[in-house]
């Protein structure tokens, strides 16, 4: 199966991202839609693309669980070789929730020139003592991990906690949940936590050597 792309960002870029979506919510959804459009503009070449099980729901429109992880690692493999990008351009993988946890378990194989993880599923929701966090231990690419201050899927203090690979480094998304949403009382907006995010991509990928 060809991967199927939404491009966003200017073709002549020398960074592509390829942009893979979370579990529940496709590849057009607000959230993806709209960290694309704010990476695209600031000069960023934005893939987006979806994981067979999610293209079969939106062809059928039946819902499915996600496929288990080696076929998702699979898949996001086969969308870096279908990609349009251009020799000798950098490669950046990326993944919001899901996505960035299977984006980061095949990061160090793939080659790519860095990692970008918006909002990590550190563990289950409800269960800290089941973290998702072996491989992160050793991660030799280096990662950027967006993450919300209120997100269920890791607290700051839990993921304190975690033995984490000196090639990754971490953004709190101020008040933000697993979307990056504060409460109306922080006076804050989600479209300035994507904003902020956006801005702490770039710097990021800015300050990385090649």
């Amino acid at each position: 199966m060809t991967t199927r792309f939404i491009w966003t960002g200017p073709h002549d870029a020398k960074t592509a991202i390829l942009f893979a979506h979370g579990a529940g919510a496709p590849m057009d959804s607000p959230f993806m839609a709209d960290m694309a459009e704010k990476l695209g503009n600031k000069g960023y070449r934005v893939g987006r693309f979806e994981f067979p099980y999610m293209v079969k729901r939106r062809d059928d429109g039946k819902k499915r669980p996600p496929d288990r992880a080696p076929a998702l690692m699979d898949a996001f493999q086969t969308a870096i070789t279908d990609a349009d990008t251009a020799p000798g351009n950098k490669l950046v993988i990326a993944g919001k929730s899901m996505g960035g946890r299977i984006a980061s378990m095949i990061a160090d194989t793939a080659g790519v020139h860095a990692l970008l993880c918006l909002g990590y599923p550190f563990h289950p929701t409800g269960k800290p003592d089941k973290p998702r966090t072996d491989h992160l231990k050793t991660l030799a690419t280096p990662g950027l991990i967006c993450h919300g201050t209120r997100d269920p899927f890791g607290s700051p203090d839990e993921i304190a906690g975690y033995d984490l690979s000196p090639a990754i480094r971490l953004h709190w998304v101020a008040d933000g949940n697993h979307d990056f949403a504060p409460r109306k009382a922080s006076g804050r907006t989600q479209d300035q936590n994507l904003d902020e995010c956006a801005i702490a991509i770039d710097h990021f990928l800015q300050s990385l050597p090649g």
